[in-house]
């Protein structure tokens, strides 16, 4: 019995899903070249693994939201979209 439930609470463990967060702000500078985005909070970004999420057109000024998979105490796990907001 002891081995069914310590499953049943292993299986409902690994069924969670990754934790989603979300960053955003005003876009200083965007290398194109090395992936590499600066926003107004002197966060930086490595985009190069997001690739065909990068947003064609990006530069600086556009305001920008990044979702992304919290990878707990490594901070960013997975980025997962990345949104320039209207003007």
């Amino acid at each position: 019995m002891r081995l069914i439930s310590a499953l049943a609470v292993l299986g409902s463990m690994l069924a969670t899903p990754a934790l989603a967060d979300t960053a955003g702000g005003t876009v200083v500078a965007y290398d194109r070249v090395d992936h590499v985005l600066v926003l107004d909070d002197k966060t930086v970004w490595d985009l190069a693994p997001a690739g065909e999420l990068v947003p064609e057109g990006l530069s600086a000024g556009n305001k920008v939201t990044i979702e992304y998979e919290s990878a707990g105490d490594s901070g960013v796990g997975k980025i997962t979209a990345i949104a320039v907001e209207s003007q």
